[in-house]
């Protein structure tokens, strides 16, 4: 899939680390540092525009890496940038340590996954098709 990009930040095209991989990492685009603190929570820039096809979005997901060593997750996850949305890419970033942690320009904050998705036309009725699991919601099926 085409992707359009604008390209305001000081670092290469976001690219795809394996052949396999499905996440693209994205990068701080900073000026200075930032220092994030034992459950604070910071927009970070990455310096990215772009123009998504009608019918996808992309999906800023947590980096695994960062995640179990040091604790940095997305707050929001997945964050969700719409096919009619044209500003900058910002991540949302939270320490869930108990460490300060550094964000520097050019790291590697999240990674962005491209996904396509339908438009629901709903269709109001009365009521819904009977199944096995009915209304059972949250542990309904036990805790193990």
């Amino acid at each position: 899939m085409k992707v359009k990009i604008v390209n305001k930040s000081a670092h290469k095209l976001p690219e795809y680390s394996t052949g396999y991989s499905a996440g693209i990492d994205l990068r701080a685009n900073l000026t200075e540092d930032i220092l994030l603190k034992p459950l604070e929570r910071r927009l970070v820039p990455t310096g990215l525009f772009i123009e998504l096809p009608v019918g996808v979005e992309a999906q800023i997901r947590p980096r695994s890496g960062l995640a179990i060593n040091k604790g940095i997750s997305i707050l929001n996850s997945p964050g969700t940038i719409d096919a009619d949305y044209r500003g900058e890419i910002k991540v949302i970033l939270i320490n869930l340590s108990n460490k300060d942690f550094i964000i520097g320009n050019g790291e590697r904050i999240c990674q962005m996954i491209l996904a396509k998705h339908e438009t629901a036309e709903w269709t109001e009725v009365d009521y819904l098709e009977k199944t096995e699991r009915g209304s059972g919601g949250f542990g309904h099926t036990g805790i193990s």
